[in-house]
């Protein structure tokens, strides 16, 4: 199983949070079958996915442990000379559908319209100005090197799921963020790495830190709601479908590999679409009842 995880690190180069996780649902594995595993049947398996979510384990966490199994069952087979994989053919129960939580344009001009002054505060404001108009994943914005910007052209060269790379464009105010960080980025006093936003240490920034550092900004910004950088992500989304109603190009954009996982954003662009006609067309609108 180690050799499985450094194979998803290393070869297949998955974020340190989705190995993490394919670590936990393995161990979930492990502690069933112990070390049987040339035994399992597709029929252990379905017991197994069956008891799981008796225990409360949703959809969405059942179908990755069946993904991490898959892969895992699949690399036995190329590498070890495993005989079969009891893990195919096999669905996960079906996920509850929620839909991402977006910021109205508005919300996203009080977080974001301000003027900062001190270090942390304009590094800040580049940060989430490029998470929103590029609609960057955590883990994307935390690797973006020098390299990696075009502020001439407007662009920015991503890497993201399964080391795939993508060209996307980077927003007049996001280029103009980066632009005032990078004067400040040019005068710190110590050696700087490659990284657009490093640590201390010249490291990319955790996830952990990038989330209090938004935490903070929202609190000062006085949004009275909690965001995390995956909804800035969300709002680029859906604002851009809402604005373009072009689902491929926003496919693109985000580096999605399939379209139905950028479908999500139709309902939300569709809860927008609703809200505007209750409010104003005259068919829509309930009389009073007497």
């Amino acid at each position: 199983m180690s050799e499985y995880l450094t194979y998803l690190e290393k070869e297949r180069r998955l974020s340190p949070h989705t190995v993490k996780n394919y670590s936990r649902d393995l161990q979930l594995l492990n502690l069933e079958f112990s070390d049987c595993l040339a035994d399992i049947t597709t029929h252990d398996i379905r017991r197994l996915v069956a008891t799981l979510h008796a225990r409360g384990r949703g959809g969405k966490t059942l179908s990755r442990a069946l993904s991490a199994w898959r892969g895992y069952f699949n690399f036995l087979i190329e590498r070890k000379g495993h005989k079969h994989n009891p893990c195919l053919g096999i669905r996960a129960p079906k996920k509850d559908k929620r839909l991402p939580k977006a910021l109205s344009p508005d919300e996203i001009s009080q977080l974001l319209e301000t003027e900062e002054a001190d270090e942390k505060g304009i590094r800040d404001q580049a940060m989430f100005e490029l998470c929103y108009s590029s609609g960057l994943r955590l883990s994307e914005l935390a690797s973006v090197t020098m390299r990696d910007l075009d502020l001439v052209d407007g662009t920015i060269r991503v890497t993201g799921k399964g080391n795939k790379t993508r060209i996307v464009p980077v927003g007049k105010k996001a280029n103009a963020a980066i632009r005032r960080w990078i004067q400040v980025r040019k005068n710190l006093n110590k050696p700087i790495s490659n990284l657009l936003f490093p640590n201390k240490d010249n490291q990319p920034l955790s996830s952990r830190t990038i989330q209090h550092r938004l935490t903070q900004w929202t609190k000062k910004q006085g949004l009275g709601q909690n965001v995390h950088p995956h909804m800035l992500r969300h709002s680029f989304a859906s604002h851009l479908l809402q604005s373009s109603g072009d689902l491929r190009a926003v496919q693109e954009m985000l580096g999605h590999a399939s379209i139905s996982t950028t479908q999500v954003y139709t309902h939300l662009d569709w809860q927008h679409l609703a809200k505007i006609y209750d409010q104003s067309h005259p068919r829509a609108k309930r009389k009073n009842k007497s």
